[in-house]
């Protein structure tokens, strides 16, 4: 850390592009396997601008987006921040991504985009959604806020949609403190995110965009150089704890559904109890001894208040009033995870 922090203070440059953020771009799109990614100062900035660099948000008639209720709420709050109102579709019962099968009948001539999300990293079913924008000619901008360095077929799985976007917060598996990025599948829309991201200025005195300040600064670029340089330890490491969760967890717990084609980064480790008392009582008995957990992703957002949602999403809600989060992490030893699995299974007993 020591290397990148006193460059900062030698060069004298923190913010505006500066040479961190330039040497994290170029590292982040070879390791990620992708072009034109932008970084910028946190994942929900990162959504707003997508929308806007895609012309999703900021018309003058009513938009709607489709998206999951599955999912942190700033996957919808940022369509409605942006006055584009979020339509819910239920979601898959085994990978909770959302389900395809229900997006063409929620297509109103309001609808200006589909908004997926990886939930846990898990692809979602993206050859038949970006199908199913290309037909009717709706922007897919694809929520990978849990997705970093995840593939699909062999290929990035941020490479889908017109756009794709990730959360750099200090919970997720790469992280700068704070921080997000876009993944734009073509290079115009990214020069046009690229002025948005600096209040649209292009020149000392040439404003050519209604911009926003969403400029990843330097500190938090060296954050993201630190934890990129010791990356594929820290992959391994998660990889071993999650294959160990798996083999000690009782088997009628449910875990989600991934394709085979899917390379997992490990990121979460999802559980979904027989009833919602059980996530309940196991969550409690955990934290008892110190251990936390997150029912991620409750509620299910079709009933948050302000959202305004019309319809019920039964699986959605199913699934989100049964599910717990376990904690997840490189140095998480053989005993405390035993300790854990030992103390869930000692819950279901009771």
């Amino acid at each position: 850390m020591d290397k990148y922090i006193d460059g900062i203070y030698e060069r004298g440059w923190l913010t505006n592009n500066g040479p961190l953020v330039q040497e994290l771009t170029r590292r982040l799109e070879e390791y990620l396997r992708v072009e034109n990614l932008l970084l910028v100062s946190n994942g929900t900035l990162a959504l707003q601008i997508a929308y806007r660099a895609l012309g999703i948000s900021g018309g003058d008639a009513p938009a709607e987006a489709i998206t999951t209720p599955f999912t942190f709420v700033a996957t919808a709050s940022s369509l409605k921040w942006d006055e584009v109102e979020p339509v819910f579709v239920d979601i898959d019962p085994d990978t909770w991504c959302l389900d395809p099968a229900l997006i063409e009948a929620a297509i109103t001539p309001r609808t200006r985009a589909i908004v997926p999300v990886h939930v846990f990293g898990n692809a979602c079913d993206v050859d038949a959604i970006d199908e199913i924008g290309r037909r009717h000619d709706l922007k897919v901008v694809y929520d990978a806020a849990h997705a970093f360095g995840v593939t699909y077929k062999g290929k990035s799985l941020l490479k889908h949609g017109d756009a794709a976007t990730l959360s750099f917060h200090a919970t997720k598996l790469f992280h700068s403190i704070e921080g997000g990025a876009i993944v734009f599948k073509r290079k115009e829309d990214l020069e046009r995110a690229r002025k948005m991201i600096n209040f649209g200025i292009t020149g000392p005195e040439t404003i050519e965009e209604l911009g926003i300040n969403a400029k990843m600064n330097e500190f938090q670029a060296a954050m993201g150089l630190c934890v990129l340089d010791e990356m594929e330890a820290n992959l391994q490491a998660r990889a071993r704890v999650w294959r160990r969760y798996e083999k000690a967890l009782p088997n009628n717990l449910q875990l989600q559904d991934k394709d085979a084609a899917l390379g997992y980064n490990c990121a979460y480790f999802p559980v979904v109890f027989e009833s919602e008392e059980q996530a309940v009582r196991v969550a409690a008995t955990l934290k008892e001894n110190g251990i936390l957990t997150r029912r991620y992703f409750y509620p299910s957002l079709e009933s948050v208040a302000c959202l305004k949602s019309q319809s019920a999403q039964p699986i959605s809600e199913d699934i989100a009033s049964r599910i717990l989060c376990l904690p997840i992490y490189a140095d998480l030893g053989g005993e405390d995870l035993t300790n854990i699995t030992e103390i869930i299974q000692g819950a279901l007993s009771d």
